[in-house]
């Protein structure tokens, strides 16, 4: 009793309207700055941000309607959690802030609701710290490199000369055919020694394949590398 008191809990599992609209209320709050603390500085849909804020009203009532039977609702609410991702893959940063989302809409259909916003705060300024530090960056000169052949080509040593002048780091992630099997689309991992050589790298492969497509881009989250 005295930790439910020290949490916060507002309700029991008899539900008052009061407890109700406060619960979903706090929910709705946390699910909103929830919301802005993933999108700073990052790029993100409209979509997503609206999921955010409004997933933890959403497990919120789920909690509540389980009647404190914590199992059912996290298996209801694991569902809701992982919808997104059934049909376009997210980013690991996205993942966190659902379930995150999530755990605040827990904590608020429990009654928890003073825990709910100490537990934002916390996590808002150990978020917002490691943003800070940049943990976690990634390489500026690491980059994805697709690489289009013509099919009569071995790309086995073919830009290995290449890949030892301009790179540090290479990796063939993937060979896969296009164009009706008449080319070949070579994938790969790369580290450059200088980015400001990117241009020149390109241009001696255009040489080697033909004037084919070529496409250098940074690596970012959810990309196959």
């Amino acid at each position: 009793m005295l930790n439910d008191m020290l949490l916060g809990r507002i309700i029991s599992y008899t539900m008052t309207l009061p407890a109700f609209l406060g619960c979903v209320g706090a929910s709705m709050l946390l699910g909103v700055l929830a919301a802005l603390l993933f999108t700073v500085k990052t790029h993100h849909t409209d979509s997503f941000t609206l999921t955010v804020a409004v997933l933890p009203a959403i497990v919120c009532l789920v909690i509540m309607l389980v009647n404190g039977n914590i199992g059912a609702g996290l298996g209801v609410a694991g569902t809701f959690a992982l919808t997104r991702f059934r049909s376009l893959p997210g980013t690991a940063r996205e993942i966190a802030a659902l379930f995150f989302a999530v755990a605040l809409g827990i904590a608020c259909g429990m009654g928890y609701v003073v825990a709910a916003g100490i537990f934002f705060v916390m996590m808002a300024a150990f978020v917002l710290v490691l943003e800070a530090l940049h943990f976690g960056g990634a390489n500026n000169s690491a980059r994805q490199l697709k690489i289009t052949i013509p099919e009569d080509l071995d790309y086995e040593g073919l830009f290995d000369d290449l890949f030892d002048r301009y790179t540090t780091r290479r990796e063939l992630m993937r060979v896969r055919t296009t164009n009706m099997g008449t080319l070949y689309e070579l994938s790969y991992r790369i580290q450059l020694k200088n980015p400001a050589e990117t241009k020149a790298f390109i241009d001696e492969i255009r040489c080697r394949n033909g004037n084919l497509n070529i496409v250098c881009g940074r690596v970012s989250d959810g990309e196959m590398m």
